[in-house]
């Protein structure tokens, strides 16, 4: 499968659905659709966010997982030049932990350290070339996000109150995790993604605390 093909034909058989069911969720033709889940036809980003809606899905979740990392890790990873599609994708390194200090390069080297060579995922229309995608690897922020979610950080992208985003925090021994964040006047406030564990005060200009990347997609993996 090409890293531009769309998996209908899978996700239609996961749903027992047949491409008259289909064409009626999302208002396309069934020879349309045929043509996109043969992979004969070019899909446009109209028909992409029909697909993503009818199949209760985020866009990027009808693309294949996988790519070849580049051997040159000072090297962007960027898409062929040949390819022509309707999206901006950029194709971001999957990793275990959370970068100290995101970058094309970082992200490539923490991706290989903690086991996730070669696995990279799409994202559309994203102009942050320092984004990177934490696999979650246990149930820990459950219900929220589940072991096997891919979430997708965005360190250009502003955090504001009630978002959940990779931090930085303490003074002796700074700790880094995924937290929901709230700006108070004199505080900085983080809780737990599920909320179970007693939310910690920070005092502003006092206490170490930065923002290494806000969450900006849940990437489900499927099968």
């Amino acid at each position: 499968m090409s890293s531009t093909e769309l998996r209908v034909k899978e996700l239609l058989r996961e749903r027992g659905w047949t491409t008259k069911v289909l064409a009626e969720k999302t208002g396309l033709s069934e020879s349309y659709l045929t043509h996109i889940k043969n992979g004969t036809r070019r899909w446009n980003e109209d028909a992409l966010k029909k697909l993503a809606a009818a199949f209760g899905s985020h866009p990027v979740d009808l693309f294949a997982q996988r790519r070849t990392r580049t051997d040159n890790v000072e090297t962007a990873v960027k898409m062929p030049e040949n390819i022509n599609v309707d999206l901006q994708l950029k194709i971001v390194p999957v990793m275990g932990d959370i970068p100290a200090n995101p970058s094309p390069y970082n992200n490539q080297l923490m991706q290989v350290t903690t086991g996730y060579k070669d696995i990279f995922v799409p994202v559309a229309n994203s102009g942050d070339d320092s984004m990177f995608c934490l696999c979650v690897e246990n149930n820990g922020m459950a219900p929220n996000f589940v072991k096997g979610d891919y979430l997708i950080i965005s360190p250009e992208t502003w955090t504001r109150s009630g978002d959940i985003a990779a931090v930085e925090y303490g003074n002796d021994n700074p700790t880094k995790a995924m937290m929901q964040v709230t700006y108070m006047e004199e505080f900085v406030v983080l809780e737990s993604v599920n909320h179970k564990a007693p939310p910690v005060a920070l005092v502003r200009g006092k206490d170490h605390f930065r923002v290494i990347g806000k969450v900006i997609y849940r990437y489900q993996r499927l099968g």
